[in-house]
């Protein structure tokens, strides 16, 4: 791995000016927390075609590209970016830290070098285990008739994953071994996942319930934030395709997940994979991600994300307490441990995301949406934007229309998880656009209810 272009630490400003990248739900949630900042003296945004964060920010003036990057160069020096805040993975793996982090401008995300435990799968199981960070067997295939032949000598379905970046949905859990060999060739025939599907493992399956650890860090110090559970299935039950994520919950309950389990986790996996990717000459500033499974065996590594989760980073805002943009600067420049008002609330928080019909395949776009007011005045709840734009011309001009599969996020707190999941259905049902989609059994293992699979 190259070395990263050194970052040097300085005292954190009083007052921020700060650059949001990104325009999803997750970045809606980012500046929701900043604009609560007492730090931040202005925010901008790559993505003011979201509603939510153009009510939060201002726009750059230009359409955003990762691969016309030096143009956010400019902005930054212009605007005397103090710090720029990289929501999604793609500007990450574009090296987006290490064009624009300087003396002057602070950024929180990792280096190009650093976002590779996410995208590639099968550099990150290499780190793993050279740190002796628990993780699924896997092997790594490079073409179809390989890891067909592999597939034949086994006995029960695996996990079969792309190795690059594919939105969260390049993942597959098959039922049969005819399931296992579709999605072998969904991957690596045809340009349905681009260069993410040149290359795949196949993975032992595991047992467990599977939790989300994220994990602030500036490359030596380490903050551990909420247990958070993801729910990527379309439908209730677990069913359907794998999605970006149908909603989320924090924090897991002790029943699934204890404080023991957490400390195991910050000691066997979170701090030594900080420790190899200091060894390779990375220092890793930002967050990581942990995707795990709790097996009988104990907490397993699924995959490392290099970013927020979405929709868990919705949860996780609405619990921090402090001043977010000074905990995202101290991350970026080395001074974690220098943060002393940073809190969690006692709340129990619910994401359900609403999304368009024919998602995620097909999902369709421009129908008019309704209630969100309603909705967001009702107690405990917040929405964020996901997939939404205002027609700005025409008959429907003036109108909020869906814009992605993924169309909003309704949040709810509330003292326990179950009345948070309670506020949520009510709020998600006074929104209205038509073939509105949304899982009503998220949290159902905090809960306490059996998952009912489909037939």
């Amino acid at each position: 791995m190259p070395m990263p272009k050194p970052r040097r630490d300085r005292s954190i400003p009083d007052r921020l000016r700060v650059l949001l990248v990104g325009g999803g739900g997750r970045e809606h949630a980012l500046a929701w927390k900043l604009a609560q900042s007492p730090s931040v003296e202005a925010m901008f945004t790559t993505h003011p075609s979201n509603p939510g964060l153009a009510a939060l920010a201002q726009p750059t003036g230009f359409d955003f590209s990762v691969r016309e990057l030096y143009r956010l160069a400019q902005f930054v020096t212009h605007e005397r970016i103090d710090l720029v805040v990289v929501g999604p993975e793609g500007p990450l793996a574009a090296g987006i830290t290490d064009l624009l982090a300087s003396d002057t401008c602070a950024v929180f995300g990792p280096t190009k070098a650093g976002a590779t435990i996410e995208t590639d799968k099968a550099w990150a199981k290499q780190v793993m285990h050279g740190a002796s960070v628990p993780t699924p067997d896997a092997r790594i295939f490079k073409d179809a008739a390989g890891a067909l032949a592999h597939l034949e000598a086994r006995e029960t379905a695996p996990v079969i994953k792309a190795t690059g970046l594919a939105a969260g949905k390049g993942v597959f859990v098959p039922k049969t071994m005819d399931e296992a060999a579709a999605a072998i060739h969904t991957i690596m025939d045809g340009d349905a996942f681009g260069n993410a599907g040149r290359e795949l493992l196949i993975e032992e399956r595991l047992q467990g319930p599977e939790v989300s650890i994220f994990a602030l860090t500036d490359g030596r110090n380490i903050l551990i934030l909420d247990s958070c559970q993801d729910h990527k299935r379309l439908g209730a039950g677990d069913a359907g395709p794998n999605t970006g994520g149908m909603g989320a919950y924090c924090p897991v309950p002790e029943k699934i997940f204890d404080a023991k389990m957490m400390a195991t986790i910050q000691r066997e996996i979170i701090v030594p994979t900080i420790d190899a990717l200091r060894r390779d000459d990375i220092e890793y500033r930002g967050v990581l991600y942990a995707g795990l499974m709790l097996t009988h065996a104990g907490p397993k590594v699924l995959e490392f994300n290099a970013r927020f989760g979405d929709p868990e980073c919705q949860c996780l805002v609405q619990r921090m307490q402090g001043d977010f943009a000074k905990l995202l600067y101290a991350s970026a420049t080395g001074q974690l441990a220098s943060i002393e008002d940073f809190e969690q609330s006692n709340d129990a928080v619910v994401c359900i995301v609403l999304a368009s019909a024919g998602y995620p395949e097909k999902p369709t776009l421009g129908v008019p949406i309704m209630g969100i007011d309603e909705a967001e005045a009702m107690e405990g709840i917040t929405i964020f934007h996901a997939g939404t734009r205002i027609e700005e011309h025409g008959p429907k001009a003036g109108q909020l229309l869906t814009a992605g599969g993924r169309v909003l996020n309704v949040v709810a707190t509330a003292a326990t998880i179950a009345d948070a999941r309670t506020k949520a259905l009510a709020a998600a049902e006074v929104i209205q656009f038509e073939g509105k989609q949304y899982r009503r059994d998220i949290a159902w293992q905090a809960v306490g209810e059996k998952v009912r699979t489909a037939p």
